[in-house]
């Protein structure tokens, strides 16, 4: 099968990071199993979701890793002109949710895996496709679990989120953390008598951003992001219960963005001293007053692969390029970087720019030009040349 083939089957199914994959993955599966390549599914506790992990060619060594997750985000409140869950071509491009974000790659990667399985290769070929990875790379965790204890893991890895088919070495990383704010309920007429947890919450805001601030001037930069220094964000908020309740509760969901260079734990452990001093301010009134700040499962490490690194040089070499970028969003890259040791780049098709959008799209172009990048990757695996 061809890679466009193969996308508009991808996209056919409603993989939505709140869904199954399960379907998608034993389709995968089939295909590569049918061309005599070796899969290994690893199921989630709920057994409607999976990793795949396949390889292509010797099992007895090292290979280069094609990395891609398998989940979209939504497209409930977006103004799409095009069926989202149905490949549709115009003007050049190729729209459906997941083309760009990231299943043009991973058509691409498949097509790349059966054109193997007719070669005789010298150093074998692996998938890795995951699941969750738009909620903070959960799923390929215990992928990354499982290679941990394999004897042979992979030389390289190529992570195909999409770049413009340039060659990215590094992303920041994040932490993911919900603050609860602890304060006193009472009726409203009362209020100065309570303590309002969204008041709580505000000042307890004010400090991200005055750290934020501080950043800006005094924090780690790297002008190969189009943001060059460590980002604070706050993302949702929930409080209250009726307008004439002063709410006792209050919880922020934050997020760090962080540069190679800067620690997430101290700014963390930062903040918790600041939310600490918050809280003092309302105990007079109540002495339960508190801010406790924990960590969210959706967390990750950055990636930072240095431009004199093999991987760096070999995937240019695939591509014919001499620069490299960085990328502002976060990939499973620094994962197998950092846990694994996988010197790891991330290069794919399409851009950014399309993703989480309405009528996504990736054009003919991106994919002929993954599609090159890969058979020469073939031909290097036929050698033995990684």
């Amino acid at each position: 099968m061809k890679t466009i083939e193969i996308l508009e089957k991808l996209i056919c199914f409603d993989t939505v990071s709140a869904n199954p994959n399960l379907n998608l993955i034993n389709w995968c599966a089939a295909l590569i199993e049918d061309a005599g390549g070796d899969v290994t599914l690893i199921p989630d506790p709920t057994g409607k979701k999976a990793n795949l992990y396949a390889t292509i060619g010797p099992k007895n060594r090292a290979g280069v890793m094609l990395s891609g997750h398998t989940d979209v985000v939504p497209v409930e409140g977006q103004a799409w002109t095009k069926p989202p869950f149905k490949l549709t071509l115009k003007d050049g491009k190729y729209f459906g949710r997941g083309t760009c974000d990231m299943k043009g790659f991973v058509a691409s990667a498949l097509a790349a895996g059966l054109n193997a399985a007719k070669r005789d290769l010298h150093t074998p070929l692996h998938l890795a496709f995951s699941y969750d990875e738009e909620i903070g790379c959960i799923g390929v965790r215990s992928l990354v679990d499982m290679l941990r204890d394999a004897p042979f893991k992979p030389a390289f890895c190529i992570v195909g989120e999409p770049t413009s088919m340039q060659v990215a070495v590094g992303h920041k990383g994040k932490m993911a953390a919900k603050a609860t704010m602890i304060g006193r309920a009472g009726h409203s007429a009362l209020a100065p008598m309570a303590v309002n947890a969204i008041y709580m919450a505000v000042d307890f805001i004010n400090v991200l951003r005055k750290v934020q601030d501080q950043l800006v001037i005094e924090g780690a930069q790297d002008s190969d992001y189009s943001v060059p220094y460590t980002t604070l964000h706050v993302g949702k908020i929930n409080a209250g219960v009726a307008l004439n309740i002063v709410p006792d509760r209050c919880e922020v969901l934050f997020e760090i963005r962080s540069l190679n260079e800067d620690n997430p734990n101290a700014l963390m452990d930062k903040l918790r001293s600041h939310a600490d001093d918050v809280a003092k301010r309302y105990q007079s009134i109540a002495p339960e007053a508190a801010i406790v700040i924990e960590p969210t499962p959706n967390t990750y490490p950055g990636l930072s692969t240095p431009e004199e690194a093999t991987v760096v040089q070999f995937v240019k070499s695939l591509l014919g390029a001499n620069d490299t970028m960085k990328v502002a969003f976060g990939t499973e890259g620094g994962l197998f970087s950092s846990q694994l040791g996988i010197p790891t780049v991330v290069c794919g098709p399409g851009s950014m720019d399309q993703g989480h959008k309405p009528d996504e799209f990736v054009s003919i172009d991106q994919l002929a030009k993954c599609d090159t990048m890969l058979v020469n990757l073939l031909a290097r695996l036929e050698e033995g040349i990684t």
